[in-house]
């Protein structure tokens, strides 16, 4: 066997490869270090004995223990779950407005049902109740089916023109489309609307038109009907627009928005939770 060459710098025998004239030492690898490898190695073995760890066609290894990471979470849930108990079969037995005027199950539900909003709500309605094209703001005092606590619960629960049997439903006519009013009736009772916010002049036929076809929704005084889901048209918040051609739009072929219903997606208590974080997000009613 050929002698190997030996660095002249370090006086260590070389593997004999070179690149550019660098050459590589033949440093054997520290013993603690391989010990601790060869220690990895059976502590691996021993870990693929006791936990579950090798795929089969269509289960996994148990392993001796017979662990899961599942059966854990669940015992913790259920855990959680128990130190919840008590506060859970208080928000079951109250009402949200008994929430409302309870100092520590509000505190509660504000924590809870600013977790539930955001995972829930705010894809529609933004952080905090923001809102966003089209859809609500829930962050100002304007409620289309009224703000108290227990409103707002009532439509979480079942929605609105959500397909639930009891969904809160109401639809506006379409004045323009069904040939109900002249493209000229439109216009004058689109200024009317506009007149009540504060912009635009209104006109006598445009406020007899009003009168005849509108206040049954939005009353006589145009504040709106919640009872009916009739917005207030005289506090300048438009959800499809407050300019006068979406006021003659939304007149001649309304758009009416949808909200699922809760009901069946969360618990009562969450519900009641979230109920109250929204009438607190714009002070409600």
């Amino acid at each position: 066997m050929a002698d190997r060459d030996t660095d002249a710098l370090t006086g260590i025998e070389t593997t004999g490869h070179e690149w550019d004239g660098i050459k590589e030492l033949n440093n054997p690898l520290p013993r603690w270090w391989l010990y601790l490898f060869y220690a990895t190695i059976i502590w691996s073995i021993g870990y693929f004995i006791v936990y579950p760890a090798w795929p089969t066609l269509s289960t996994y290894s148990k392993g001796v223990i017979g662990y899961s990471s599942r059966a854990e979470l669940d015992r913790h849930m259920e855990e959680v779950k128990a130190s919840r108990s008590a506060w859970l079969e208080r928000f079951e037995a109250a009402s949200v407005d008994d929430i409302v005027g309870d100092t520590e199950l509000l505190q509660y539900a504000m924590a809870g049902g600013r977790t539930i909003f955001a995972d829930n709500c705010a894809p529609c309605h933004g952080a905090g109740g923001a809102g966003a094209k089209e859809y609500p703001i829930l962050a100002d005092d304007d409620w289309i089916w009224g703000g108290t606590p227990e409103a707002i619960y009532t439509t979480l629960l079942y929605g609105i023109r959500s397909g639930h049997d009891d969904a809160l439903e109401s639809e506006m006519l379409r004045f323009g489309e069904d040939e109900i009013l002249e493209p000229a009736q439109i216009e004058a009772v689109a200024d009317y609307v506009l007149s009540l916010s504060g912009n635009g002049a209104a006109s006598e036929e445009g406020q007899e038109i009003f009168l005849e076809q509108c206040v049954a929704c939005h009353g006589e005084d145009g504040t709106g009907v919640a009872d009916f889901g009739g917005p207030n048209l005289t506090d300048g918040i438009w959800l499809y627009g407050g300019s006068r051609e979406a006021v003659i739009s939304q007149i001649n072929a309304p758009r009416h928005g949808v909200m699922p219903a809760w009901i069946d997606r969360l618990d009562d208590v969450s519900i009641k939770q979230v109920s109250v974080y929204v009438h607190a997000l714009g002070g409600g009613e």
